[in-house]
């Protein structure tokens, strides 16, 4: 990446595909970020860069280089391949550009407290990710043309989002009087079936029908 490509994104500020960080503070957050970027579509992250999108760059910037990737190589499981390369705006500042891959292992995670916590980019934030987000990222990496049966359950629910629009996994097990368990099982096999898809959220997922 050159430094005209750096200004660039900087511009066009942060998105699911780009992450701002003026400096390698906390790692051990940032991290999470790097977790994010991985389990969506990849990007970049950009250390020296501030959260406005100006292109400050950092003093010592192998120092920072070297902070993320002990924190990514600590931290980060399984193992994740990128790539990083540091930029000099000047003889004492740089910028670091991590590339981060779609990769093909999501999903991706820390431990914290003993659990496994995965996290993914929704717009320009990076969120935990849920029971149902983790099993769609585990099998839809292998899984390809998953067959399924209508019946009760899913007329159930393509009605309730023909009539609203989308639909939480609280209120579906609710309208078809389910087990939790089994309506999440059944959400996630009608996602990766491609017949409705899942919108994450910091609070609570929903789901809408995919549009043909």
């Amino acid at each position: 990446m050159t430094l005209q490509e750096v200004y660039k994104l900087a511009q066009q500020g942060e998105a699911l595909n780009t992450e701002f960080k003026k400096k390698a503070a906390f790692p051990d957050k940032i991290v999470r970020e790097v977790i994010a970027l991985a389990n969506t579509d990849g990007g970049h992250l950009l250390i020296g860069v501030d959260d406005d999108g100006t292109v400050s760059g950092q003093r010592f910037i192998e120092e920072e280089v070297f902070v993320m990737q002990r924190a990514i190589q600590d931290l980060v499981f399984p193992a994740l391949n990128y790539e990083v390369e540091v930029l000099k705006l000047n003889p004492k500042k740089g910028v670091a550009v991590f590339q981060i891959p779609h990769s093909p292992d999501r999903p991706h995670y820390l431990m914290e407290n003993n659990r496994k916590k995965a996290f993914v980019r929704v717009a320009d934030r990076s969120i935990q990710a849920s029971k149902e987000v983790w099993e769609i990222l585990k099998r839809g990496k292998n899984e390809k043309g998953i067959g399924f049966t209508y019946g009760e359950k899913e007329n159930v629910l393509m009605k309730a989002l023909a009539e609203k629009g989308r639909i939480t996994l609280q209120e579906f097990q609710q309208l078809a009087k389910l087990p939790r368990f089994l309506a999440s099982k059944t959400l996630v096999r009608l996602v990766l079936a491609n017949v409705i898809r899942i919108i994450p959220q910091e609070k609570e997922d929903y789901f809408q029908a995919v549009e043909s």
